[in-house]
């Protein structure tokens, strides 16, 4: 099936973040969502399976986390059941460390190739493996500029359908929802392709023709 986009965004423009999944999953059941399993993601990992147990959860593994970081996704991967798919680079760490001598400040030059060495490529591969299906995200307006201007369902690269059900929300709510479903968090995550929480790595600025991993 098919979604009407601008239909379908009018329609959840009021609706809650669990009301838009709902909407998207009554429209298209052929669904998957991403993580990288940072602060909050257990959020919408919860309201997903609430409505689909079974979702495909696929999850962009660089292999550079924090130990805390994979103690918090093997914990929310029991508790939640999630039916997970993990995607990691092509290089090693040991490799990295052998060419680039490990990972390049922001301000080097080398770092365009680091992110895409040990992010892009990897999510353009699982991308390219889940095409044209309907893709949840977890991003929300206030985390950055970019974020800020998108719509709760797009079109997005690779023939995927983009759902961004949390946009509206804030950190508060997200903690709140923590709280209330007692659910596992990260709190020591650090991304070393970003570096900065308030810059974009390029996941989410993809040319929407993005048909296959470069």
């Amino acid at each position: 099936m098919t979604i009407d986009i601008e239909k379908l965004n009018n329609e959840v423009s009021e609706k809650s973040p669990e009301e838009i999944i709902k909407s998207v999953i009554d429209a298209d059941s052929n669904v998957f969502v991403t993580t990288n399993f940072s602060p909050y993601e257990t959020v919408i990992l919860h309201m997903l399976t609430q409505v689909k147990p079974d979702i495909p959860v696929v999850w962009i593994d660089s292999g550079l986390n924090k130990p805390d970081t994979y103690v918090f996704a093997e914990n929310a991967i029991k508790t939640l059941n999630l039916n997970v798919s993990v995607f990691t680079p092509k290089v090693t760490a040991v490799r990295l460390e052998a060419t680039l001598g490990g990972i390049p400040s922001i301000e080097d030059e080398r770092h365009d190739e680091f992110t895409q060495q040990f992010k892009l490529e990897p999510f353009e591969r699982a991308m390219n493996s889940q095409q044209n299906k309907v893709w949840f995200t977890a991003v929300r307006r206030e985390q950055t500029a970019v974020r800020a201007e998108m719509n709760y369902i797009d079109q997005g690269p690779f023939g995927l359908t983009k759902v961004s059900p949390l946009l509206d929300w804030t950190e508060a709510q997200m903690q709140a929802y923590i709280e209330k479903h007692n659910l596992p968090n990260e709190t020591n995550y650090y991304d070393p392709t970003k570096a900065d929480n308030k810059r974009e790595c390029g996941l989410h600025t993809l040319n929407v023709n993005t048909s296959k991993a470069a």
